[in-house]
């Protein structure tokens, strides 16, 4: 079963310590390369990665946060097919998790699926961007900004200034 969750303020999350880093530099990225993203959705599972997803939250203080909850990769179809009519304007991976996470075949049926609606996809690592990701930055690309300049032009969106080109 997927449930999709809209999270704009979540007190239970936000009572937790966080320590967001990877997702403020991955925002303010996103904010400066892509201004008109508002709506952020993730594909995950909720409860295995609940750090990650308080982590994100709380950097996205400008931001609507759609939580697609799945439990397993037999998910994936009821998950795109929720995003479609959602219509996030960017999707974000969740390093992490063991459903979607970064380098999961479930991650690159999402960016796939997703590039095509022209909904582009970020991660904090480089195997993201390497498997599709539009941008990444993060501990997981050594601080560097990445693209996928390819992916970026499918999905219709600028590849940020400085960004090392894959």
């Amino acid at each position: 079963m997927v449930r999709v969750r809209s999270l704009v303020f979540v007190p239970a999350l936000v009572s937790m310590t966080l320590a967001a880093g990877d997702y403020d530099a991955l925002l303010n990225a996103m904010t400066k390369a892509w201004p008109q993203v508002k709506t952020l959705a993730v594909v995950c599972d909720a409860n295995s990665s609940k750090r990650s997803l308080s982590a994100l939250t709380s950097a996205a203080d400008n931001f609507r946060v759609l939580v697609v909850d799945v439990r397993g990769p037999q998910d994936m179809g009821k998950a795109v097919a929720a995003l479609s009519g959602r219509k996030p304007d960017a999707v974000v991976l969740l390093a992490g998790d063991h459903v979607a996470g970064d380098g999961s075949a479930a991650a690159s049926f999402i960016i796939q699926r997703m590039a095509v609606l022209k909904i582009p996809t970020a991660a904090t690592t480089e195997a993201g961007v390497k498997q599709g990701a539009a941008l990444a930055i993060g501990t997981g690309t050594g601080g560097r900004l990445m693209a996928n300049a390819k992916v970026a032009a499918v999905a219709g969106v600028a590849v940020p200034a400085g960004a090392l080109a894959f």
